[in-house]
Formats: C-alpha cells, sequence, structure tokens
C-alpha cells in the first residue's frame, strides 16, 4: 500500500512537472518574440506579474489578512523568493533572448538541477543520493550531446555571449528559489505563497521599470504586446508556478529540478516548429540521455 501512495504521488507529481516544464519552454518563444518586437524586458516582466498579482487577490486576500502577521514575521524569506523567483529570473530571462538563440537558452537550463543540487546540500534542505547524481549526469550529458551537436570541437571551441552570461545569471537565481521552497514548510496554502512571492517581487521590480522608463524603454501597446502578455501572465506565470510548487512540494527540490532538463527538448521542439529549423539524430540521442536521467533520479537507495 505504501509502496502503491508512492508511486502515485511521483506520477501526480510528474504531471505536475511536466506542465510547468512545457509552459516554461513557450515562455522561450515567447521572450523571443517580445525581443524582436523590441518590448522592452524588465517593463514586460513588471506588467507581468502586476496584473497576476490583481488576478490571484479575489482568490487570497482573506488568507492574507489573516496570515498577515506569519507574512510580515518571515518578510525575509520571501523577499528572497521574490527576487530570485520574480524580480531577477524572469527579468534576465527575456533580456537574454535579445542576444541569443532559442535553442541556446532553453539548453542552458541543464545548469538548474545541478545548482538546486548544490544549494540543498548546502543549505541542508536535502540529502542527495547514487541515483540523482547519476540521473543528472545522465541529463547533462544529453544536453551537451544537443549543444555540441555531437561534435566535440564545437564544445573545444563554445563561446558565451553576454545573452548566455544572463541566461547562467538567471538559472542561478532559479535554483536558489527552488532550493528555498523546500527549506521549511510555509503556513500558507499553494496560491496565496504565490501571492506573496509575485507581491515581493514586485515591489522590488519598482524601481527598475522606472530606472528603464528614463532610458527611453516605452512598451508600444500594440497586438502583439497585448498576446505576449496574456501567455507570460497566465501559462509560464500563474500555472506553471503553481505547479511548480505542488511538484517541489511532493517530491523535493532535487528530484523536481531534474524535470528542467525536458525544456531543452520541449523548447527547442517548438523552435524548430516556428523557426522550420529541421530535427537532426543528435536532438533524438540527447533525448534519450535527458529521458534516463529523469527517470534514474527518481529512483531511491535500495535500503532507503
Amino acid at each position: 500500500m505504501h509502496l502503491m501512495i508512492q508511486n502515485r504521488t511521483i506520477y501526480i507529481a510528474s504531471i505536475y512537472l511536466f506542465c510547468a516544464t512545457l509552459f516554461w519552454a513557450g515562455n522561450f518563444i515567447v521572450g523571443k518574440t517580445a525581443s524582436i518586437n523590441e518590448i522592452p524586458p524588465i517593463s514586460l516582466n513588471f506588467y507581468r506579474w502586476l496584473i497576476a498579482w490583481f488576478l490571484l487577490l479575489p482568490f487570497t486576500y482573506k488568507e492574507l489578512i489573516q496570515k498577515k502577521e506569519y507574512i510580515l514575521k518571515n518578510f525575509g524569506i520571501f523577499i528572497i523568493l521574490g527576487i530570485t523567483a520574480v524580480s531577477i529570473f524572469n527579468s534576465a530571462l527575456f533580456y537574454s533572448l535579445k542576444f541569443t538563440q532559442v535553442i541556446t537558452g532553453v539548453l542552458m537550463i541543464s545548469v538548474v538541477p545541478v545548482m538546486i543540487i548544490f544549494f540543498s546540500t548546502l543549505l541542508k534542505i536535502e540529502k542527495t543520493n547514487i541515483f540523482q547524481i547519476f540521473g543528472v549526469a545522465l541529463s547533462l550529458a544529453g544536453v551537451l550531446l544537443i549543444i555540441t551537436k555531437a561534435d566535440i570541437e564545437i564544445l573545444k571551441n563554445l563561446d558565451f555571449n553576454r545573452g548566455d552570461l544572463t541566461m547562467l545569471i538567471a538559472m542561478f537565481s532559479w535554483s536558489i528559489y527552488s532550493a528555498l521552497l523546500k527549506k521549511k514548510k510555509y503556513e500558507l496554502s499553494q496560491i496565496t505563497l504565490l501571492q506573496v512571492v509575485i507581491g515581493f517581487g514586485v515591489i522590488i521590480l519598482i524601481p527598475f521599470y522606472f530606472i528603464d522608463l528614463n532610458f527611453g524603454n516605452q512598451i508600444k501597446l500594440d497586438i502583439p504586446f497585448f498576446l505576449i502578455l496574456i501567455y507570460v501572465i497566465f501559462f509560464p506565470g500563474i500555472i506553471s508556478f503553481f505547479f511548480w510548487i505542488k511538484g517541489v512540494g511532493l517530491i523535493g527540490a532535487n528530484r523536481a529540478g531534474v524535470y528542467l532538463h525536458l525544456m531543452p527538448i520541449l523548447g527547442a521542439v517548438m523552435a524548430m516548429i516556428i523557426f522550420k529549423e529541421k530535427i537532426m539524430f543528435y536532438h533524438f540521442l540527447g533525448a534519450i540521455f535527458i529521458i534516463s536521467g529523469i527517470v534514474l533520479s527518481n529512483k531511491k537507495k535500495l535500503n532507503a
């Protein structure tokens, strides 16, 4: 019976995490579209979360009032969650796509599971096991196969631009957020926790938004902007964050983090369809390694 419940938990978590990564992969496509339409990254990120906060408010205001003392008492951790997940991650992601390709961006997200394991261990949140280590290694090998097109010469001559470096900052920020989600049990419902994280993230974004405006980065209120805004608010925004929080809560930050390896596959496929890129053998080869890593990382020690 215990094994059945455990398997059901992993199955449910897998659905949550797959959907979250699918919508986040789409975020890269939309982010690139935003850069093509010259939509300022910080302004897009600000409006995205500001509107999302107001959309969530009717469902959370009662709990926000009831738990206001708890929220204020723990405002330090909530500020860190807001900065890492909302302020830095999304702004850096949108900015990086101005200078790097979509496929490069989604492939670089492979850094995140390694960082999550590192921070989870450093902060004494979770212990790793041999399956997780080998699972991450397999998935990372799959991503490297895709990046290098299975050609060692490409790996030797790898040259990162500022978009790539900014993407690393985004991944670094997201890994801290994911690890901290598991650091403690929050006395808030999932949706209210999301509301609080968004709220603090938006507050931090306010001065940067006005600084961005002073630099002349104005948003054009046209159809592309509103279509992009609608997508980023609902799918990689509210829905994906809710799914991610649920998934992490069920199986932990380390094991959930490995699901982010699906993003290179999903993002690459969408980029190929949209940008008419060809699907090559090394994409399938890399996908096999990535999926194998995800499966392996969800196993536990026999004596556990």
